[in-house]
């Protein structure tokens, strides 16, 4: 197979929040996905680069009604936050926390591949932590925002150890990078290299960019010295790994508009004890590690619903929006397709229960599916949506026992329908596609009542990443009822198209 040199962004989706561990030959990596369902995403790489989904770390975090999207309330841009993967004496551990649940969790597993992972959870939830096994056989955790402290864990991790270490080890951490600060730093990752302890953190000053800051000590508990770790293209907020060979990387990410936040790579050299990140301090556009040529099929995939009788599991690229209501979709009922049964009455699509989604990606992406909508009762609306906070789709409603071909856009915050078209038979083809070239953000509707000619319907749809779902843009499939439950509709595949590659997956 043809190689090149990997090129940045390593993935261009919203894959946040990275931490990487290496295991041999192997880096696994854990990320951020808050108020999806199933969470915590493990994903595994023999590269750096291409990266497979392989588990998640819990199916539900809880069952509050901001995660079940009970009595009006939702998690958007909550659930869980950043998380710290680590290999120790044999076994992965992932940790993050919730101000959903008020919770830290720590969960465990000999291998994120084959056997399901254990939780433990604790109060209080301490913010963007990082787990540190040390050598002396304690266990810690470094969190907080604008000062960093050190908090000791009980052996079998339960929660925080009852006259363990509790220290400010660094007090105002972002003042490496100046006075005037907007974001103080946050996303600890600790890391001991050789005989010194390094944490890395970002922060954000006024007036400026985002910004890496690391510091370092002979002793965990300091005292720490401290400098800018990087200053480029804002891409920053994550750690340092190494290959089998000796080389060294930081991982870190940048917002990238409504595609999300991307996760980079750049070399990393040592001076004088200092990790140097970058080529002259700037983030390469190429990397020096040679890959085969490929695109994103480790991360969303298509999906044809076909299955062996009585197998009712989704690919990992699949996330439910909020926690699922298991009793009300399946693969099984229609074999060959994805069935979504209204078990409510929401008034707005963002409310409603079993929207099942995975990312969409860039530079240039599709989604397409098949919606067959026999099943509908009057109120209902089913489709394929672009979904964030100011979301557009394009789906069919039901009201008065007719048919409708709908494109809806909250471009300005509010849902408005821009377009509706009768539509005469029980199925129709359904098509977004996203440009996320340049910061273009824009979402483009179609149909097709034979799956060969396609219309636009509606109008362009710009895309937006805001702090209200705090969360790159995704495409979702979505039935919900506004008059009465027990609608269903039918969705036969779901197939994304990748102008990476220019071909489907």
């Amino acid at each position: 197979m043809e190689t090149a040199n990997a090129k940045n962004p390593i993935i261009w989706a919203d894959v946040p929040d990275i931490s990487i561990v290496r295991v041999g030959h192997a880096y696994y990596m854990s990320s951020t996905t808050m108020h999806m369902s199933p969470g915590l995403p493990i994903m595994k790489s023999e590269d750096l680069v291409h990266w497979k989904l392989v588990s998640y770390a819990y199916y539900t975090l809880g069952d509050q009604d901001a995660l079940t999207l009970n009595h009006g309330k939702n998690a958007y841009g909550k659930g869980s936050w950043a998380s710290s993967i680590r290999y120790h004496n044999g076994i992965f551990y992932v940790s993050t926390f919730s101000s959903t649940t008020d919770k830290t969790y720590i969960f465990s597993t000999p291998d994120p591949e084959k056997t399901p992972w254990q939780e433990i959870s604790f109060s209080p939830a301490y913010h963007d932590h990082s787990l540190i096994f040390d050598e002396d056989g304690r266990i810690y955790l470094a969190a907080g925002s604008g000062d960093i402290r050190l908090i000791e864990l009980q052996a079998d991790l339960s929660g925080p150890k009852p006259g363990g270490m509790d220290l400010m080890i660094v007090p105002d951490a972002s003042k490496v990078a100046g006075d005037q600060i907007s974001l103080p730093a946050e996303g600890s990752q600790m890391f001991k290299v050789g005989r010194k302890y390094y944490l890395c953190n970002i922060t954000w000053p006024r007036d400026g960019i985002r910004t890496q800051i690391i510091h370092r000590a002979d002793k965990i508990g300091g005292p720490y010295e401290g400098r800018i770790m990087l200053q480029d293209k804002g891409v920053a907020q994550g750690g340092i790994v190494d290959t089998p060979d000796g080389r060294w990387y930081a991982y870190l990410f940048q917002d990238h508009g409504a595609v999300g936040r991307i996760p980079f790579l750049a070399p990393l050299a040592w001076d004088e004890g200092w990790p140097v990140v970058g080529v002259e301090g700037k983030v390469p556009e190429t990397l020096d590690i040679p890959v085969a040529k490929g695109s994103l099929v480790g991360i969303v995939t298509s999906d044809e619903f076909d299955r062996e009788p009585g197998d009712n599991t989704l690919p990992l690229a699949w996330q439910w929006n909020h926690n699922p209501d298991d009793r009300n979709w399946s693969l099984t009922k229609q074999p060959g397709r994805l069935r979504l049964t209204t078990g409510r009455v929401d008034d707005v699509v963002t409310q409603a229960r079993n929207t099942l989604t995975q990312r969409a990606f860039g530079p240039e992406c599709s989604g397409t599916t098949l919606l067959e909508v026999g099943g509908m009762k009057d109120g209902d609306c089913a489709g394929l949506i672009a979904l964030q906070n100011q979301f557009g789709f394009v789906g069919v409603r039901m009201g008065a026992g007719a048919k409708s071909i709908v494109m809806v856009s909250a471009e300005n915050s509010s849902p408005v329908e821009v377009m509706r078209v009768p539509l005469s038979q029980d199925h129709v083809f359904l098509r977004i596609e996203c440009d996320f070239k340049d910061m273009v953000d824009t979402a483009y509707f179609f149909f097709s009542l034979d799956g060969n000619i396609w219309k636009s319907i509606g109008k362009p749809h710009r895309l937006r990443y805001d702090l209200v779902h705090f969360m790159g843009c995704r495409f979702g499939l979505f039935n919900y009822a506004t008059h009465s439950e027990g609608g269903y509709v039918d969705f036969d595949f779901f197939r994304i198209d990748d102008r990476l590659t220019g071909s489907e997956q």
